[in-house]
């Protein structure tokens, strides 16, 4: 037995290797680079060593994936000689299989990756100076693996792609906000920030019906009246009606000149900023900047006013509503009261209609941007108030009408109901 001290000692160095193989593979890959480059900054060196480490990452993973093959295979190999030798060939076998497997896969692979995942940035630190030895003992195995690697690729013409898509992006967003990395209002902020560069200047307009303008031609009396009356600092000015809109004018500059009236009120005005409804937000969002403007004017193909979007617009996108002293504060999904249908809500119908379908989990597909033309869109028509129809799980109820739009709608989410995201309409005139 004594003869065999020696191969048991190589053994047991083996599983040692291979357990810290493991461990390190799993401490690199889950390790947060965040509080790890924030221990670097402190003077940390293992951190530094661990951080640039990690951005050698291929070369990382292909030492450690030669040490640790070498060290299982060479723990195969020693084993099974010293079970043959002492239990003959068939048994002996037979019993190095069982044993080695599972020595590797119990103190080789499961407890260590267990260890290095439950405390990756130590293990990190623990293992850096280590596994840089074995990057230089490894070198030459390491530059023949890239090598073949790169073979592999150019017979396959496998092209690397590191972009990440926006799915992939939001998917990370999430996994770092479960992890308590970031907190929820944070994880909102980058959801938007990822989703910003879908929209477009159609999807966060003021429609038309909300505008508020003057006709170029209107006594400053009036138009002063009109500043005292609207909740907005600008106002829109336009030629005969909203399709020939040309200027805006900002009340500071407006009160100047009613005060020190000096030239024609044109003078005064700022010239319109023209966009297609098409345009990116992110795109609009470097127009305005460059225009040092706060507002743009949104036609449609035909050149017609589909509305404004404003920097506020934009800015809302990312950060959430803003409100100041003047804005009406209007719940968008109001509940009003819960009985035995269900929850009954007030809905403003001016609502983003994915925000809508968001909000209520409901499966439907749209062209329409608002929740009102979702609705037009289900009834063929415009509405008159009291018209209803369902939608899944849902009975939607138009209640208000103003100017041929619909306000307000009252939806019952039905909790007992199908959601099988397919309507059918019951309209009750």
């Amino acid at each position: 037995m004594e003869d065999h001290i020696p191969i048991l000692l190589v053994m047991l160095g083996c599983i040692i290797l291979s357990a810290y193989f493991s461990a390190t593979e799993t401490a690199f890959q889950s390790m947060n680079k965040t509080k790890v480059r924030a221990m670097a900054e402190k003077g940390n060196r293992r951190a530094a060593l661990a951080l640039r480490l990690a951005e050698r990452y291929e070369t990382l993973i292909s030492t450690i994936l030669i040490g640790n093959s070498i060290a299982n295979v060479l723990l195969a190999s020693l084993g099974t000689v010293l079970f043959m030798d002492q239990l003959g060939k068939d048994t002996g076998a037979a019993a190095a299989i069982l044993v080695i497997t599972l020595a590797v896969l119990l103190f080789g692979e499961i407890t260590p990756k267990n260890i290095a995942e439950n405390n990756p940035e130590s293990c990190a630190l623990f293992s850096a100076p280590i596994i840089r030895f074995f990057m230089v003992l490894l070198t030459p195995f390491s530059w023949l693996f890239g090598l073949w690697k790169k073979l592999l690729a150019r017979i396959m013409r496998v092209e690397k792609d590191e972009t990440m898509s926006q799915e992939e992006l939001l998917l990370l967003v999430d996994e770092v906000e479960e992890g308590g990395t970031i907190d929820t209002d944070e994880g909102d902020l980058l959801r938007n920030v990822i989703e910003f560069t879908d929209l477009t200047a159609e999807d966060i307009l003021t429609p038309r019906v909300n505008l508020e303008g003057i006709e170029k031609d209107m006594a400053p009396e009036e138009i002063a009246a009109q500043f005292a009356r609207s909740p907005y600092s600008r106002l829109l000015v336009y030629d005969d009606d909203l399709d020939h809109i040309v200027g805006v004018l900002h009340q500071k500059a407006f009160y100047k000149y009613f005060h020190e009236p000096q030239g024609k009120l044109e003078d005064v005005l700022t010239p319109p900023l023209l966009i297609h409804k098409g345009e990116q937000i992110h795109d609009l969002l470097k127009v305005l900047q460059n225009h040092k403007s706060h507002m743009a004017i949104v036609v449609d193909d035909y050149g017609g006013t589909l509305g404004i979007v404003t920097m506020e617009d934009i800015l809302e996108e990312i950060v959430g509503d803003i409100w100041d002293e003047h804005d009406e504060v209007v719940e968008d999904f109001q509940l009003l009261h819960e009985d035995e249908e269900g929850a009954v809500y007030r809905v403003d119908c001016s609502v983003n209609f994915e925000d809508f379908c968001e909000y209520f989990a409901l499966e439907a597909q749209s062209d329409c941007v608002s929740v009102g033309g979702w609705i037009m869109e289900q009834l063929g028509r415009v509405p008159d108030p009291g018209d209803s129809f369902v939608f899944g799980h849902l009975t939607v109820a138009v209640t208000e009408i103003e100017e041929r739009r619909i306000a307000f709608a009252e939806v019952i989410k039905h909790p007992l109901a199908e959601e099988d995201g397919t309507g059918t309409e019951e309209e009750n005139e």
